[in-house]
């Protein structure tokens, strides 16, 4: 069903957008027509590939280095009181900093290959992933939380080894709804990172063709670009929703009701 709804919202929106063009007969390096940007895609389809590839392996990694990076965090600030005294309110100033005013300093530092496009992407993962994830860890029931204080006690194992066991078997499980939100919304905006950093330095990727092909006027290959950009990123996000509720099926009940 979901599909089905994105199948014909994508046909609406094809007809919506080939009859603008066509009623105001808008010449194609304003807005080229869905059938000029099809030929674009097709004549230039290897292009397309090899620079979309770049960007998927920008993203992919920067999503996986963002979600563990934001996992450590998460744990390391609800666990020890003077990590969140000092690192959390870092990590909310941060969030001031405009992309665009890191991208290029990143550039700099790391050059113009891959590095730096894959820690735009790292940092605009890593807030979300590391909030949600929090949060979670820290709405833990207090029900459970007093009865595992209540078995712990009659052990006598270290300090360490009871918040070990306090994370591992209470906090983490309860907290997983919360990260998979938090992973949900960094595999939305992982692509932004990526083309960010293309657009300030490059030499590959598909932010890097969408900025040539403007600069010489081909808007029917800048959209063309644009389109696989976009089909990349709700393949990637569709594919992590999939990989989360397979590890986690009980989530899909609450899926299933939010989305009917």
């Amino acid at each position: 069903m979901r599909l089905l709804r994105a199948g014909i919202t994508l046909a609406g929106f094809l007809l919506i957008w080939g009859l603008i063009t066509a009623i105001l007969g808008l010449p194609k390096f304003l807005l080229p027509s869905p059938l000029i940007v099809a030929e674009a895609l097709l004549t230039h389809a290897s292009l397309i590939a090899d620079n979309a590839m770049t960007t998927a392996i920008e993203i992919l990694v920067g999503l996986i280095l963002g979600v563990l990076f934001g996992m450590v965090s998460a744990l390391l600030i609800s666990a020890y009181r003077p990590v969140k005294q000092w690192v959390f309110p870092l990590l909310i100033a941060s969030q001031a900093i405009p992309v665009f005013a890191i991208a290029p300093l990143l550039v700099l530092w790391l050059g113009y290959g891959m590095a730096p496009k894959i820690v735009m992407s790292l940092l605009i993962i890593y807030f979300p992933v590391t909030v949600g994830f929090l949060d979670g860890l820290n709405r833990t029931e207090p029900v459970w939380l007093n009865l595992a204080g209540l078995l712990q006690q009659s052990g006598r194992t270290g300090r360490f080894r009871k918040l070990v066991n306090l994370y591992l078997y209470i906090k983490i499980p309860f907290a997983l709804p919360s990260l998979a939100s938090g992973i949900r919304v960094a595999a939305a905006i992982a692509p932004i990172g990526a083309v960010v950093g293309e657009w300030v330095g490059a030499s590959s990727g598909l932010g890097y063709l969408m900025l040539h092909a403007n600069a010489r006027v081909q808007t029917d290959l800048m959209f063309a670009s644009l389109l696989v950009l976009t089909a990349m990123a709700l393949l990637i996000y569709y594919l992590i929703d999939a990989l989360l509720l397979r590890a986690l099926p009980w989530l899909s009940t609450h899926n299933n009701n939010t989305t009917q």
